[in-house]
């Protein structure tokens, strides 16, 4: 493979150099009949699309669930470096993550989308549109303002920062609760997971926007819940299984908080005849903050823009930290 340095982005594998791949790495798209428009992002980036992983250097993987056609590929294609995921959430594949390969994923290329459907939650919660639009007759007035409203991200990646950016007209009181306590741009504060509950208790709405590993699985129960006003909005643009499902329904029904807009949950699709769907005080979308069209020609600008840099030797973006597993 010759030559190689030590990707920036991660600190972690190495990718091969200019001279090593000679400006047109060899890319295998996967599984079979991925798409065209993949092959377009991968040849507009300057590498080569293959049907063989034996002979490819890197793999782009379409399929969010099929770890295990992702690994008979890997086992093929023993010269493949680096593996392109394609969503930001890399849960079914962290179990072959390895520092043998660079392996990047979509975090950060969704970002806008999924942003804008946070706030879309927000404001039509604050606005009870979810009361309004199952009325059958006019109803008294209610609702409330976002503006100048206390606003938790729990999260600092690339929908956080988006969400701030959105958030900037409306004047709000920013907080981001993530793992570290480095400032996030936008955000008026930033403090580690350590402190959430005592954030949350001085919270009008909380927008969750991190990934799911082990230790922000249920990041959002009964205690959490507790604490937080009872005027107080949950949006959930992340995963579901960061809040434990039995306690919102508790919250929700007792008025312990006021709503919640959620595009995931906890289980996934949501069953019929689950109590979160009868329930007037909360917005249910499925998982439609980036669908398949919204994010095909945000996945191809990523791929575009990763196989030119893995070309070059460059550092590339989305770099998943195998330890971290995101």
């Amino acid at each position: 493979m010759g030559r190689s340095h030590r990707n920036r982005s991660s600190g972690g594998p190495c990718a091969p150099t200019v001279d090593a791949m000679a400006n047109t790495p060899n890319v295998y798209i996967g599984p079979a009949n991925a798409g065209r428009w993949l092959e377009e992002a991968v040849r507009s980036g300057g590498g080569a699309v293959v049907d063989d992983p034996a002979s490819a250097a890197a793999v782009v993987w379409l399929s969010e669930r099929d770890a295990d056609g992702l690994r008979d590929v890997l086992a093929t294609g023993e010269r493949i470096r680096w593996v392109q995921l394609p969503w930001a959430g890399v849960g079914p594949f962290v179990p072959l993550l390895d520092d043998v390969r660079t392996w990047t994923c979509a975090k950060g290329a969704y970002a806008r989308s999924t942003a804008e459907h946070a706030l879309m939650l927000a404001l039509a919660g604050y606005r009870d549109l979810h009361v309004y639009a199952r009325a059958r007759t006019w109803l008294p007035e209610a609702g409330r303002v976002l503006h100048d409203q206390r606003v938790t991200v729990v999260g600092g990646g690339g929908i956080a920062r988006e969400l701030l950016r959105l958030l900037g007209p409306f004047g709000c009181a920013t907080t981001v609760v993530r793992r570290s306590d480095q400032p996030v741009p936008g955000a008026d504060r930033t403090v580690t997971v350590e402190r959430l509950d005592d954030v949350l208790a001085d919270t009008d709405l909380v927008v969750l926007a991190l990934a799911l590993t082990e230790e922000t699985r249920g990041v959002i129960g009964a205690d959490q819940l507790a604490v937080m006003p009872e005027h107080a909005y949950l949006v959930n643009v992340a995963r579901g299984q960061h809040v434990d499902t039995g306690a919102l329904v508790d919250a929700l029904r007792t008025g312990g908080i006021r709503g919640a807009g959620l595009d995931v949950t906890d289980p996934e699709p949501l069953p019929d005849g689950h109590p979160l769907w009868r329930m007037p005080n909360v917005l249910i979308t499925p998982h439609v903050a980036n669908t398949r069209e919204m994010a095909e020609p945000e996945l191809s600008e990523r791929v575009t823009d990763n196989v030119r840099r893995f070309a070059a030797g460059e550092p590339l973006e989305g770099v998943v930290d195998p330890k971290l597993g995101y």
